[in-house]
């Protein structure tokens, strides 16, 4: 009678351990992957335009503890929500800049509050035509093979091991020739999410050429009072995408009546030594 009590007591047990060391194995993953803040790049994107050959994208490690990382391209397409999804083959209209780059190096080491340089260098057939050619440059942990010294080896039998393997990515792009791009601001809408208001719009895009940029939106009274309400910084649109939805939350303040006066809508280029206007709108609130 003993017998299967004890066999299930130690089946009992056994789950446990299990359990214990998914749980243990699940929360060193989640402490490893909030350590990707620890890799600061800059720039965080990359543009060869006009005669622009050299680029350098320096790196930080910003963290306590010493990692390695490893350098390749990703290719990446844009989704109407702005999300990214990895592809190998490029859609119409797309065209990938990977194999015009040479980087070096392959890969760093970065003790903690040390600093590297990456070097990109561009090559652009003369008879290459005239478009924007984009690639992502891929930062990946690599992640300690070796178990830390001391380390003691809870139920090695079990035979499972979590790596958790993160990684950062920046976009590179190459402009061959003098590309065009036109935008506009589309079904603006006010919304109301969770107590709060939220501008609902979607970003056209036209031409051989990215966008990338910030978006403003100021409120103005019959008074002409203006208040700044809204703003996102790095929104892209790349190629050969033509439409990005947004959303964006705005703020509640004194003086701003939501039901009245007007909205304006800028959206301006970053990261470009001159800003560019690629669109704004006016929206008169009833």
């Amino acid at each position: 009678m003993q017998a299967p009590r004890k066999r299930r007591m130690k089946k009992t047990t056994t789950d446990m351990r299990k359990r214990n060391l998914i749980l243990l194995s699940l929360i060193f993953i989640c402490a490893a992957l909030s350590a990707q803040s620890d890799l600061l790049i800059t720039p965080y994107r990359v543009v060869f335009e006009g005669n622009k050959r050299i680029e350098e994208v320096s790196l930080a490690n910003t963290g306590q503890d010493t990692s390695r990382y490893s350098i390749s391209f990703l290719q990446y397409r844009m989704n109407e929500d702005g999300s990214l999804n990895q592809i190998t083959e490029a859609e119409e209209g797309q065209y990938f800049a990977d194999r015009f780059l040479r980087f070096f190096p392959r890969s760093v080491t970065l003790a903690p509050g040390e600093a590297q340089v990456v070097r990109i260098q561009l090559r652009l057939p003369d008879t290459l035509p005239d478009a924007e050619y984009r690639s992502h440059l891929y930062f990946r942990s690599v992640p300690d093979d070796a178990p830390a010294a001391g380390t003691d080896q809870v139920d090695t039998a079990l035979g499972i091991r979590l790596i958790p393997v993160y990684g950062i990515t920046i976009p590179v792009i190459a402009r061959k020739g003098t590309l065009e791009v036109s935008c506009a601001i589309a079904d603006i809408a006010l919304l109301k999410q969770e107590e709060l208001p939220h501008l609902g719009f979607t970003l056209l895009r036209e031409g051989g050429k990215s966008t990338f940029g910030d978006i403003e939106i100021h409120h103005q009274d019959a008074e002409g009072n203006r208040h700044k309400i809204g703003e996102v910084r790095g929104i892209a649109v790349y190629t050969p995408g033509t439409r990005r939805e947004v959303s964006i939350p705005l703020s509640l303040q004194a003086g701003v009546d939501y039901s009245r006066g007007q909205l304006h809508l800028t959206y301006t280029s970053a990261g470009t030594p001159n800003a560019e206007v690629y669109a704004e709108s006016i929206v008169n609130l009833q």
